[in-house]
């Protein structure tokens, strides 16, 4: 039989207690090479609507593209299937795997599913949906939400921006135990890289960034710009912990995908990724927690927008900003609750006119120099230093210097989304370059 173009899709694999669906797809493609299945496309790491609730961690599902034997597909989806069972935790009520396969061209309404996901709160009724209407090969596990995931992940071909990730796995032994990065190695390799690699220390508190903190087998992960570069950065970062096993991403990280929409007030939905456009309506306040409120209005309503404790120095931004200055607001929307209206998370602050800060003040004295102090409705100015009177004198309107300037603000990097787009990177990123598959992008 000829060979068949795969597309394999998986998503929900991991649980907070351990397991990751990247180091999954590590462990299947070296079960595939057996195969001798022809890769198409490095694995995606396809990031889908940050703002969902029953994400475990960064809500990134993964697919893979491949040529193999036509005559292989039912041992191919028994061993995933195989797989699955193995290796995640289904006795984890919110770990509900899901595999999607889609042969030979992805279908326009997957495209289309695929591109909903990364912005909207989509439910698993339609997913299911459009993989009957395709006759799609699938497998779901528990309430079979990963499933929504896989089919997203088949969906994204990364046609648009995309980066890199060189992702470094430690033994399942070794889980739970430090994983001892050096952070001597992380700033030297960071150095010599950049900006073909990015995200690997907050450069505000010097923190590795390239070091999960879970109890997941990710040893460290190294983003960039391109394969040659992350493999170089990957190869560069020393540990306590060894490196079991290796593999590189292509990913929608750092590309800001999820906020190509901006909506009014009025179309904000729950748990959409979206940008606003809209004038401050109310001045920000520190609440419980060390949280920042502040209101935000355009004309179809208003939404309360916060900036929460863990973005640190963002919350300025947001403190600084006055009743009247024009902003775009990047975010995701939290749904109200008995405690809270619905909120708009902030992820990020475009400023794009400032309102003029004006402070109002009692005039001179134009004998001594001195502040004078009114005199009574209508009586005008005195001064209590020379006794000189004004009954025509006019308040004195100063405009003062904003501590704000137009542009783009952003958390610092320990505090931004997988998806957010840096400011290292270029705008257009690698939109139009064409993928080039380097000899050894997995070890094993």
């Amino acid at each position: 039989m000829s060979d068949t173009v795969l597309h394999l899709g998986f998503d929900d694999i991991d649980s907070p207690t351990g397991g990751c669906t990247t180091h999954f797809t590590s462990l299947l493609v070296e079960d595939l090479e057996g195969f001798g299945v022809r890769w198409l496309d490095y694995p995606g790491l396809v990031r889908l609507n940050p703002g969902i609730p029953y994400r475990t961690r960064g809500n990134g599902a993964v697919v893979l593209r491949l040529s193999v034997d036509g005559a292989r597909l039912e041992e191919i989806v028994d061993l995933v299937k195989t797989r699955v069972e193995s290796y995640a935790n289904l006795e984890y009520p919110n770990t509900n795997p899901g595999f999607v396969m889609v042969r030979g061209d992805v279908p326009e309404r997957v495209r289309r599913f695929s591109e909903r996901a990364l912005w909207r709160s989509l439910p698993i009724e339609l997913a299911s949906r459009i993989i009957q209407r395709e006759k799609l090969v699938h497998h779901g596990f528990g309430n079979r939400r990963g499933l929504i995931g896989a089919l997203a992940s088949v969906g994204n071909k990364l046609t648009e921006d995309y980066t890199f990730e060189f992702i470094a796995y430690r033994s399942p032994e070794a889980c739970g135990h430090e994983r001892g990065v050096d952070w001597d190695s992380v700033a030297r390799m960071d150095s010599v890289l950049r900006p073909q690699v990015f995200a690997n220390i907050d450069s505000s508190n010097s923190q590795v960034l390239v070091e999960p903190h879970g109890p997941d087998p990710v040893l460290f992960g190294v983003r960039g710009e391109n394969p040659d570069a992350v493999k170089r950065g990957g190869l560069m970062v020393r540990s306590h912990q060894a490196v079991e096993r290796w593999m590189i991403f292509r990913t929608n990280q750092a590309t800001g995908a999820h906020l190509t929409h901006e909506m009014t007030i009025d179309t904000l939905r729950p748990y959409m990724a979206a940008k606003v456009r809209a004038s401050v309506s109310k001045r920000a306040r520190i609440i419980e927690g060390g949280h920042v409120i502040f209101g935000i209005a355009d004309d179809t309503g208003e939404v309360d927008c916060a900036v929460y404790e863990p973005t640190g120095e963002f919350r300025d931004t947001a403190n600084r900003l006055m009743v009247g200055d024009r902003v775009v607001i990047h975010g995701s929307v939290r749904p109200a609750s008995r405690t809270h209206p619905m909120t708009l998370n902030v992820e990020g602050v475009e400023v794009v006119a400032l309102t003029p800060k004006i402070r109002v003040s009692n005039p001179l004295c134009a004998r001594c120099g001195k502040r004078m102090k009114s005199a009574g409705r209508g009586k005008g100015f005195k001064c209590d230093n020379c006794g000189h009177r004004e009954r025509n004198g006019e308040k004195v309107r100063t405009t003062l210097e904003r501590t704000l300037t137009v542009g783009l603000y952003l958390p610092p990097p320990r505090a931004q989304r997988h998806l957010t787009r840096p400011f290292e990177r270029p705008e257009k990123g690698n939109m139009g370059v064409p993928v080039k598959m380097i000899d050894e992008w997995h070890r094993p």
